[in-house]
């Protein structure tokens, strides 16, 4: 950015080498990510209708396209270094406004205009902060501007919609109407958001670290996946009360399929396929970059949402004095519980298939198996119920460690391997630090 101004001063961007990993400055920023996600989660708590499922699901996939967006700035400049952490800051501002907002985003449109208008502008504001990092990457690289031209029409499109969104239903008096027309407006906006992507193609497009790449993913994921377990423990109201032994049952249930879950992704297939995506070059290694991590992605963390909100539901029935033990679980607990796993297994088996073309049989064995076991959920006690899951999953996680005992000792070593040749030449190239000028030269 040359070496005047306040650019200067604070130093250039720095671009992201290969074999780069997370900085310090994108964990700082997930820390926005994870309020969204809990405020995403509080405010559909408040009344778990359809209609409210469908606006989270919307919001969510608005918020993870700016995510995708994110990861894919930080792939070229290094977040944390020079002047793009004020920038970030900028953008970090916007996606916490933005996140405060949504909870007024899809309430009565009359009246209401406030809400919506924060929301569109605060996330105007964050892709324009994406948009003028990425143009500055990519300024000595002809093909990947004319390839971020190919995005201006989504960028602009998407943010214009959501403006829309909140100036026009205001106006209508049906109010009907005027919620199905904010409702389609936004999915609107996720049509052209993830169609974008699709039809942009790879080509101009780099993934200069597969390590970064994959690491970024799977902090959001682990991130996630502890966001669901305070969602629980707040919204349960667990810490308003004394403690109960069904409570504290349903709690360690809780951490042990959440658990669970985190050994799905993290035991094999999150390990092996970050080998996959180190193996894929160019085109290849971009499109499955997309598909396997921006995209799906998205039904895993969808997934971690809706069974938060069902064992939240669930365990707030169980540690409420005034509810019998032996009382079923009402409402849409135990359907969004169940179905919130089947979603997030169902993503990552795709997610399995994507990077490394394979789908294990216990995967499809526990998502049939659970789907059986919602009708035998609904009519037993809520405890039971989690009972229940806890036992599918656990049990498939057991399962897995003995059927694929070769493949996961094979893998481990595999990684052991790559991790240990990796310290060696990092230690080889550092010890040229503290050479003596003369050993250098004499070394070359």
């Amino acid at each position: 950015m040359g070496s005047y101004g306040w650019r200067g001063r604070l130093g250039p961007a720095v671009p992201v080498a290969p074999g780069a990993r997370v900085d310090r400055f994108e964990i700082f920023f997930d820390l926005v990510f994870v309020f969204s996600f809990f405020i995403i989660t509080r405010a559909t708590a408040l009344e778990v209708t359809g209609g409210a499922l469908l606006h989270a699901l919307l919001v969510l996939a608005v918020l993870w396209w700016s995510w995708v967006v994110h990861s894919v700035v930080a792939t070229r400049v290094r977040l944390g270094e020079g002047f793009v952490p004020v920038l970030m800051t900028v953008g970090m501002a916007a996606l916490f406004t933005f996140a405060l907002s949504l909870p007024h985003a899809f309430r009565d449109p009359r009246g209401n205009e406030a809400g919506p208008m924060v929301a569109a502008l605060s996330y105007t504001v964050l892709r324009l902060v994406h948009l003028l990092l990425y143009r500055h990457a990519v300024r000595d690289s002809p093909n990947e501007r004319r390839q971020l031209i190919r995005f201006a029409p989504e960028v602009v499109g998407s943010t214009a919609l959501l403006l829309v969104a909140a100036l026009l239903p205001p106006r209508i008096d049906d109010l009907f109407s005027a919620a199905v027309l904010r409702d389609v407006l936004w999915a609107g906006v996720i049509l052209l958001q993830y169609g974008t992507g699709i039809l942009a193609g790879t080509w101009g497009w780099g993934v200069a670290s597969a390590e970064h790449w994959t690491e970024r993913y799977d902090l959001i994921l682990i991130i996630a996946l502890g966001e669901s377990v305070i969602s629980v423990g707040v919204g349960s109201n667990l810490l308003g009360q004394p403690p109960t032994w069904p409570a504290v049952a349903a709690a360690v249930l809780g951490i042990f399929f959440t658990a669970a879950l985190w050994w799905a992704h993290y035991d094999m297939v999150g390990p092996a396929a970050r080998i996959a995506l180190h193996v894929a070059q160019d085109g290849p290694r971009v499109a499955m970059a997309r598909d396997a991590y921006a995209y799906l992605f998205l039904p895993m963390i969808a997934g971690i949402i809706l069974f938060a909100l069902g064992a939240e539901t669930i365990v707030h029935g169980i540690a409420d004095p005034n509810v019998p033990p032996s009382e079923p679980a009402h409402g849409p607990g135990v359907p969004l519980l169940y179905g919130g796993v089947i979603c997030y297994l169902c993503g990552n088996m795709l997610f399995q298939l994507r990077t490394l073309r394979t789908v294990s049989w216990t995967r499809v064995g526990t998502v049939l198996l659970l789907g059986v076991a919602i009708p035998v959920a609904e009519r037993v006690p809520g405890l039971a119920a989690l009972g229940m899951l806890t036992a599918l999953t656990v049990g498939m996680v057991a399962v897995e460690v003995i059927v694929f005992a070769e493949g996961r000792q094979a893998l481990r070593k595999l990684v052991f391997e790559e991790r240990a040749s990796h310290e060696a030449h990092e230690a080889a190239w550092r010890a040229r630090w503290h050479e003596q000028p003369e050993d250098r030269d004499a070394n070359g």
